[in-house]
C-alpha cells in the first residue's frame, strides 16, 4: 500500500473515518483545527455528520448522545477546549459509553499559548472531571503511529466501552509526514445490544445514565468499573524500550518529546554513555512494570516532557525508590533540545562514563 504524505490532523480524521467513525462533534481551536476542517470536507463522502457545535460544552454531550445510540463518534479539540468538555467526559465515562477524544496539547495554564505543550498529562491520567473513572489514554510519537492508535482506539473503547483518548500535542498536529493506512487487526468486539436504537416493541428500553441516587447502586456500579479498569490494565499496557537492562541512566519519555530524546541518547552512545529509554505508549494504563527491568546499578531516571513534571510521579511510583529520579523541562510551548538533554545526562553522571 502506498504512503501518502500528510498533516498529523488530518491524518488523525483520514484514520478516524477508516476506523468507521461517521459522527464528530466538536469546536475549532488552534493547533488542532485541521482537524474538524478535514472532518468538515470529508464525513458528508461517507454519509457521515460533522455538526460545529456552539461550544465544547455543546460539542461533548452530543458525543454522549451519539455514543449512546452505539456509533461510532468523536470530538477532538486543545487544552483549554479539552477542560471544558470534562463535567461530559465524567458522564461518558460513568454511563460506560465508547468514544474517541483527541487532545493536540497547547501551552497553558489559562489560554496560554498556541505552542505544542505537554502540560495535560495530569487532567488526561488523573481524570480532569469529577468521580473515580479512568479514560485509556494513547500517547504516539509519530504520525504513523498517531494513524495506527487513532484506529486502534476505536476498538478499544468499544471493547471496554469506555472513552479512550489521544494524547498529541501541537508539534504532531502540524507536522508532515508520510503514513501507510494498513489494514489493522480487528478484534472481536462485544455486541452493543446496550444501545439506545429503538426497542421495536420487542425489548425493554435500554436507559443510559451516570446517576445513581442510592449509595449502596452508586458503590456498586462504582465496583464495577474498577473491575473493568484493572482488566484493561492486565491487556491494554504499550511502552518501547531501549537497553534499560544495561544502562548506567534510563530517560522517561513520551510522545513527540521522546523522539528529541532518542537524538540526544544517539550522540550520547557515539561518546561512550550508556542510557537507556523507556517510552510509555499508554500513559494510562501506565507501564510501571517496565521499570523492574532496568540495570540495578542504574545512576538515575530522567525525566523529559514538555512541562513542569507532570509523569515523573508515575516515574517515582515505578522505580519506587530504588535509584535517584531526576527531571528536565521546557514549559510555556518550549521544547527540550537534545543539548539539554545531553548535558543532564552528563551531569547525572557525575563527570564519570
Amino acid at each position: 500500500m502506498a504512503k501518502v504524505l500528510m498533516k498529523g490532523n488530518e491524518a488523525i480524521g483520514a484514520a478516524a473515518i477508516k476506523a468507521g467513525c461517521k459522527y464528530f462533534f466538536g469546536y475549532p481551536i488552534t493547533p488542532q483545527s485541521e482537524l474538524p476542517e478535514y472532518m468538515a470536507r470529508e464525513l458528508p463522502k461517507v454519509d457521515g455528520v460533522f455538526l460545529q457545535a456552539e461550544s465544547e460544552i455543546a460539542a461533548i454531550n452530543m458525543v454522549y448522545g451519539a455514543a449512546g445510540a452505539g456509533v461510532r463518534v468523536m470530538t477532538s479539540s486543545s487544552s483549554p477546549g479539552i477542560s471544558l468538555k470534562q463535567e461530559g467526559i465524567s458522564y461518558i465515562a460513568g454511563a460506560e459509553l465508547p468514544c474517541l477524544i483527541v487532545n493536540i496539547m497547547r501551552g497553558g495554564p489559562g489560554l496560554g499559548s498556541i505552542q505544542p505543550s505537554q502540560t495535560d498529562y495530569f487532567q488526561a491520567t488523573r481524570g480532569g472531571g469529577n468521580g473515580d473513572y479512568r479514560l485509556v489514554v494513547l500517547a504516539p510519537s509519530n504520525v504513523q503511529e498517531l494513524v495506527d492508535l487513532i484506529i486502534e482506539g476505536f476498538d478499544i473503547a468499544d471493547q471496554y466501552r469506555n472513552p479512550v483518548m489521544i494524547l498529541g500535542d501541537g508539534m504532531i498536529g502540524q507536522m508532515m509526514e508520510p503514513v501507510e493506512f494498513k489494514e489493522p487487526k480487528r478484534r472481536e468486539l462485544p455486541e452493543k445490544d446496550w444501545a439506545t436504537t429503538g426497542t421495536g416493541g420487542k425489548r425493554k428500553p435500554n436507559i443510559i445514565n451516570s446517576l445513581y441516587l442510592a449509595p449502596e447502586e452508586l458503590e456498586e456500579h462504582n465496583i464495577k468499573l474498577q473491575v473493568k479498569y484493572k482488566k484493561i490494565m492486565e491487556n491494554e499496557v504499550k511502552v518501547e524500550s531501549y537497553n534499560t537492562e544495561d544502562a548506567d541512566v534510563v530517560i522517561a519519555a513520551y510522545g513527540t518529546t521522546s523522539r528529541i530524546v532518542k537524538t540526544a541518547i544517539s550522540q550520547l552512545e557515539k561518546e561512550g554513555y550508556k542510557v537507556g529509554l523507556i517510552r510509555p505508549i499508554t500513559l494510562w494504563p501506565y507501564p510501571y512494570d517496565e521499570f523492574d527491568k532496568i540495570n540495578p546499578n542504574c545512576k538515575g531516571i530522567l525525566t523529559v516532557e514538555m512541562n513542569t513534571g507532570q509523569m515523573i510521579d508515575d516515574v517515582k511510583i515505578a522505580v519506587n525508590g530504588r535509584c535517584p529520579v531526576y527531571f528536565h523541562g521546557r514549559t510555556g510551548g518550549m521544547v527540550p533540545t537534545p543539548d539539554e538533554i545531553i548535558e543532564k545526562v552528563k551531569e547525572i553522571y557525575g563527570g564519570e562514563k
